[in-house]
């Protein structure tokens, strides 16, 4: 009653039949002695606890009984730990938190609410009134007679208990303080002289007889109020005996349902429970002996990975690693013989590490500084393949820094290699006294030196073209790991939402009768609890079952790695590795990244072998060698860069500018010696040019021919025939013939040697064109100073400038301008759109050769207009006809016309004719007006008739003027 546990009240009635059999003994058991443990059933909490940890009221129901209480009544009425007194004995006992738990409802009672005592209340509200009235106005007899008696006699007792002193009645009453003391015993009434008189006896008596009256009067005050509260200490004593009836009731209430519990443990639970028990057991063994096998799998761990490592199984080994940790942490947590297991496996990691990073550096070196001819593209692809793969799974994604260090050094290596061969077999230069690898190149010849640059080209594509391959296996690589991360998404996006299709159905059939078995129990476990455990066991046995399989499968994959399986099994099981070590992979952004490092990586070998290219031209230029070319042998070497670098380009898609720019050095270089040379030969001809018709020689005319079938370019030297042809007098040009100089046919070879260079170097094309562009400035500055500023008179000693040297320079520059728009559009063609720019410059020299043409015809016509000046000042008119100044003026036009009808093109001589007539009328005009000669039809309009009619005949009768209209009539003034 008072202990710790206790029971709730069951409902009173008869037996079941299959309770009467007698209950037999229980089995001896070595247990200490437990209290009354809890029998109410309570929710399955989902805890998962032994068949074996609760107490037994089948067990130990004999072993307890109401006599082994320890504590009082009043103890356990009045319970210190509770805040107020409990109405309901019966739970109060069972702990703080009984009273509030909540019970789950019983199946069998219908849940009672208020709507249920509506009718009943409706019904019985009318009474409860009128019985309420009643007792307002008819109050009960006894009740009022009680009332005035315990109004009565608790007046007189007030009465009597204030003849006692207030002394006795304070809290602070006590007979060791001397004055309260000497207040209730006054002894200074009695003498202390010594002796007793009787007045003192008689004194002491009657104070003692006044304290026993106060006494009685407390006692009788006592007595009446117990006598008041009579009725309420009976009706406890009554409800104390009521108790212990109840109390021994309930005793046998729970002897009985002891009885029944042991028939129901004995008859449905002990077997149930010894086979769940016998299932357990079996699952632990089972539990037990896969962890065994597991550890034993964990033991081989370090000697298997010994085994892998020593085959360059990096990813074999690391997947062992990794699986081993998670094994550790997860299912065999807490062994102590593996204690140390987890940081071993964690250092020989960082070792694998270290391996790793150490043989990818000694692979790159060996397989960049391999003999470049007679080797495959790869070196070791499954070597190279698997240590990608472990770098990737390692996060060591700095890898690309070791082979572009690699590169860096193989190329230095290559033009030594280079250099060193190409001396190997020159005799001339000595290595023992010159040591440095520049300066026996620039002993070399250019022929030897040029034979060197196409070897260092040659192995640096055949180095870039192992470089991609590597580059690319390796991309192919991060690409498959990519892949495989991809496929892993799509999987568990797949089974999550698969696993939440499968679990739906499943929940109703969980719940399907759990509200049956909630009130069955044994030990303190509720047999649902013991199923959802034994449910949960076996999951797990499975589960332990997969992992220790999977481990055993890892090993035996990592073994088969290591014991030499082929390429396709190890890709496989490679594959596999990834997709079950998936969180140690790298993200999708940065496998995109290596990707892009890839590119760069292979965009930084081209720039680095575009350096050491140039540093071997450099090392040539150095002393000015390259400067002295002559144009073919520079455009061999601007060919042989050109092709590297175009092979290059398509090679690793990317435009390197530091070779070719080292290239336009040299070129600038080049163009500038190439046109000094051209200007100055061009000035040495101009110089000792005598300004007379040269004969055309074959070759000329081949050239210009080819010129005009679109090819602009020097024409490739032949054998010369044994019937050479003669030369020709003119030069044709598309059906045109131009008299010429020497010196313009060695300019147009010469700009056709810039267009050539054009061709071979299409760098240099904006630099020639401007190089072209002041030679061809120069030709017309310098033939303007020579011919018409009368400069060869002094530089090649003429005797004077004639009008067939007027005419055949105009006619040279009339030449240069005809293919000025060819050199133009050649030119165009070899520029980019945002050079057109540079183009004006041949519109500028157009326009000051049409200048320089123009400038001779009028210097030609000024001739004549001098001569026409002189000669028809003395015209006189009079007989004989025709006039002298009229004979002598025709004679100079025939000259005139015998100079230049052969130089000049028809067109071009009619023009400056008819110039020449202008200036002829007006002179004359002029003179007629002097001498006062009109056309009045008089005797000296007839003369002046003549002579203009001799003048017209005669011009017209020379080659070509037959249709020359003169419109003498103009020599006239006009009357007003």
């Amino acid at each position: 009653m008072a202990s710790s546990h206790g029971s709730s009240p069951v409902p009173r009635g008869g037996r079941d039949g299959i309770y009467h059999k007698e209950r037999d003994a229980p089995p001896a058991r070595c247990r200490s002695v437990r209290s009354l443990p809890d029998v109410c059933p309570k929710e399955p909490t989902g805890e998962r606890r032994g068949l074996c940890d609760g107490p037994s009221v089948v067990a130990e129901h004999d072993r307890w009984t109401v006599y082994s209480s320890k504590v009082n009544l009043p103890a356990a009425l009045n319970d210190p730990r509770l805040a107020k007194r409990e109405s309901d004995f019966f739970t109060k006992t069972w702990g703080l938190d009984f009273a509030e738990t909540q019970v789950m409802p019983s199946f069998y009672l219908p849940n009672i609410t208020r709507e249920h005592f509506g009718p009943y209340l409706q019904e019985m509200a009318q009474r409860e009134r009128i019985h309420e009235s009643c007792k307002t106005f008819c109050p009960n007899k006894d009740d009022v007679d009680a009332a005035s008696s315990v109004a009565t006699n608790h007046d007189k007792s007030r009465a009597e208990l204030e003849q006692v002193p207030k002394i006795f009645m304070k809290p602070e009453f006590a007979l060791e303080d001397p004055a309260t003391f000497n207040s209730v015993l006054p002894w200074s009434h009695f003498n202390s002289a010594g002796g007793k008189s009787s007045r003192d006896v008689a004194s002491s008596k009657l104070l003692q007889e006044k304290l026993s009256h106060y006494l009685d009067v407390v006692e009788v005050s006592i007595a009446r109020q117990i006598s008041l509260r009579s009725d309420a200490f009976f009706h406890a004593m009554s409800s104390q005996h009521e108790l212990q009836d109840r109390l021994q009731e309930t005793q046998r209430a729970v002897a009985v349902l002891r009885g029944r519990t042991a028939a129901i443990d004995r008859i449905m639970c002990q077997g149930p429970l010894q086979a769940l028990r016998t299932a357990l057991t079996r699952n632990n063994c089972v539990k037990l002996h896969n962890k065994l096998k597991l550890m034993a799998a964990v033991h081989q761990t370090q000697p298997t990975v010994q085994l892998l490592l020593s085959t360059s199984e990096f990813v074999g080994a690391l997947e062992l690693i990794s699986t081993t940790k998670e094994v550790l942490q997860q299912e065999l947590q807490g062994i102590h013989s593996f204690r140390h297991l987890g940081s071993q496996l964690c250092e020989l990691e960082k070792l694998i590490d270290k391996m790793m990073v150490e043989d990818f550096s000694m692979y790159a070196r060996s397989d960049l500084n391999r003999v470049l001819k007679d080797e495959p593209l790869v070196l070791e692809k499954e070597r190279l393949e698997s240590l990608v793969f472990g770098l990737l799974r390692q996060r060591k994604l700095d890898f690309l820094d070791i082979y572009s260090d690699e590169t860096i050094m193989a190329a230095k290596a290559i033009v030594s290699q280079c250099v060193v061969e190409n001396v190997l077999n020159i005799e001339d230069i000595d290595t023992e006294v010159v040591t440095k690898l520049f300066d026996q190149m620039r002993l070399m010849t250019f022929p030897q030196w040029f034979e060197l640059l196409r070897n260092i080209f040659e192995s640096f594509l055949l180095f870039l073209q192992r470089i991609k391959a590597t580059l690319s296996v390796i991309k192919n690589v991060v690409l498959e790991v990519l892949a495989s991360n991809q496929r892993n998404r799509l999987l568990e996006e797949a089974a999550g939402s698969g696993a939440l299709v499968q679990e739906a159905p499943r929940v109703p059939s969980l719940l399907q009768g759990e509200a049956e078995l909630a009130y069955l129990t044994h030990e303190g476990l509720f047999i649902s609890d013991a199923l959802n455990e034994a449910r949960q066991q076996q999951q797990q046995q499975q589960l332990v079952q997969d992992q220790s399989s999977a481990v055993g499968s890892r090993i035996q994959q990592s073994r088969a790695e290591a014991a030499g399986s082929d390429s396709a099994e190890t890709s496989i099981i490679r594959e596999q590795s990834f997709m079950s070590g998936e969180n140690m992979m790298p993200s999708d952004l940065e496998l995109n990244r290596v990707i892009n490092n890839l590119q760069e990586l292979l965009h930084t070998a081209s720039d680095v072998s575009h350096d050491r290219c140039v540093k071997v031209l450099t090392a040539r230029a150095k002393d000015g060698s390259l400067a002295r070319l002559s144009s073919a042998e520079f455009v061999c070497l601007s060919q042989a860069v050109e092709g590297f670098v175009r092979d290059t380009e398509e090679l690793c898609s990317r435009r390197s500018v530091s070779l070719r720019g080292a290239l336009q050095s040299q070129a600038n270089r080049f163009v500038h010696r190439f046109h000094d040379e051209r200007k100055t030969k061009l000035s040495l001809l101009l110089d000792n040019e005598r300004w007379k018709q040269a004969e055309v020689p074959a070759e000329f005319q081949d050239l210009v021919n080819s010129i005009a079938d679109g090819r602009i370019t020097l024409p490739e030297r032949k054998i010369p025939a044994p019937e050479d042809r003669k030369p020709a007098e003119f030069l044709l040009v598309n059906g045109q013939k131009y008299a010429v100089v020497g010196t313009v046919l060695l300019l147009i070879r010469i700009f056709l040697e810039y267009c050539q260079c054009v061709n071979d170097i299409p760098s240099i094309a904006t630099d020639m064109l401007t190089r072209l562009s002041d030679l061809l400035k120069h030709f017309n500055s310098r033939s303007c100073q020579l011919v018409l500023g009368a400069g060869a008179l002094q530089v090649v000693g003429l005797k004077t400038i004639t009008t067939k040297n007027l005419a055949l320079a105009s006619r040279c520059l009339q030449l240069v301008v005809h293919y000025i728009p060819i050199i133009r559009a050649h030119f165009e063609t070899k520029l980019q759109p945002k050079q057109f720019s540079v183009l004006r410059h041949f519109d500028h020299i157009t326009k000051d050769y049409n200048d320089h043409v123009a400038e001779i015809s009028a210097k030609l016509v000024a001739i004549m207009d001098s001569l026409f000046e002189k000669v028809l000042s003395k015209y006189e008119v009079k007989a004989p006809m025709p006039s002298a100044c009229f004979r002598n003026a025709c004679k100079q036009m025939a000259k005139m016309h015998e100079a230049i009808s052969e130089l000049l093109p028809e067109e071009q001589t009619q023009m400056l004719f008819l110039r020449i007539n202008a200036s002829f009328k007006m002179h004359l005009k002029r003179q007629l007006a002097r001498l006062g000669v009109v056309n009045d039809g008089g005797p000296q309009n007839g003369l002046v008739v003549v002579d203009v009619a001799f003048y017209t005949e005669n011009v017209q009768a020379l080659k070509n003027l037959d249709r020359l209209d003169l419109n003498m009539a103009e020599i006239w003034e006009q009357k007003r």
